[in-house]
């Protein structure tokens, strides 16, 4: 008898959500493929070994460091799943010690984020822009990390902390007038929520636009998808299986970690959009052009 093909090993980025956590502790396998997943359980603390290094096969990446990464020809393209996404409005806080603000009021203030391109950060931006009007160039960002792309310089209205300065210190001392906040619970009671009524906000914002806020999708690479598409076909068919395997949305709640390419095409066009308009990439991008012959067939 033949021996038994041996199955391809690929080197994958995916950090512990709801709906990679059955692919993670292995209760779902594949007799072709094996995911030899890192063990990073926050993802985004690789991204730059990702789009610098070219590390992994198979990996989870922000949709703004994949755009962005793409516009400089890192050879990756997208799978249609999402893996973690969220409206982003209730994370811009400011110190209402120090009186109150509005989304309009950051005209010409400074601003503290983790890095002008982080995911976050740019959704927003979008908001700010599009829904009060703010003027995004006069702000002056303050950020604490440099781009996960090496090639992006950041625009002229950005600088880095100083040294060992944390931004929530920066935002206490009055250094800072806003800062994005990871964490959405409010600790301190001199912490407010710039855009007032988030939750409402969000609902009003996913209303007008159709869309949810991505903030990370999967991708793989193109050597992958040229040799292998089986294998590539393989890892969809396993992101699909470890999300059927996580509890479901709420009823009457949205999925936000939807998969496939036509239910997040409407998502990626707004992301698209806002990404070009703050010109972290080039080109506006079409949906398509971020899936090759392989992925762009997935279903």
């Amino acid at each position: 008898m033949p021996p038994t093909p041996q199955p391809l090993h690929l080197k994958t980025l995916l950090g512990e959500h709801s709906t990679t956590l059955a692919l993670k502790k292995g209760e779902i396998q594949s007799p072709s493929v094996v995911l030899d997943i890192a063990d990073i359980p926050q993802a985004y603390v690789a991204f730059k070994r990702v789009v610098r290094d070219l590390e992994f096969d198979v990996a989870e990446l922000a949709i703004v460091t994949y755009l962005m990464a793409r516009a400089h020809g890192k050879p990756y393209t997208l799978l249609p799943v999402v893996v973690l996404s969220r409206f982003q409005h209730p994370f811009l806080v400011y110190n209402a010690a120090r009186g109150e603000l509005r989304p309009q009021d950051l005209n010409g203030r400074r601003v503290g984020i983790r890095s002008y391109s982080v995911t976050t950060t740019m959704w927003l931006r979008g908001v700010l822009m599009n829904d009060h009007g703010l003027d995004i160039d006069s702000v002056r960002w303050v950020t604490s990390e440099e781009a996960h792309v090496a090639e992006f310089k950041d625009p002229p209205n950005v600088e880095r902390a100083p040294a060992g300065r944390e931004l929530l210190a920066m935002l206490y001392d009055g250094e800072l007038d806003a800062i994005v906040l990871g964490d959405k619970t409010l600790k301190d009671p001199r912490l407010k929520r710039l855009i007032p009524d988030p939750d409402e906000a969000a609902k009003d914002w996913h209303a007008r636009n159709c869309a949810i806020q991505i903030n990370h999708m999967v991708v793989v690479k193109d050597s992958l998808s040229k040799s292998n598409p089986d294998a590539v076909r393989e890892v969809y068919r396993l992101l699909k299986e470890s999300k059927r395997l996580a509890p479901p949305p709420a009823p009457g709640e949205l999925d936000m970690t939807p998969i496939g390419l036509e239910v997040n095409r409407r998502n990626l066009e707004v992301a698209i959009d806002y990404v070009h308009q703050q010109r972290l990439i080039p080109k506006r991008y079409a949906v398509d052009e971020l899936f090759d012959d392989v992925t762009r067939k997935l279903d």
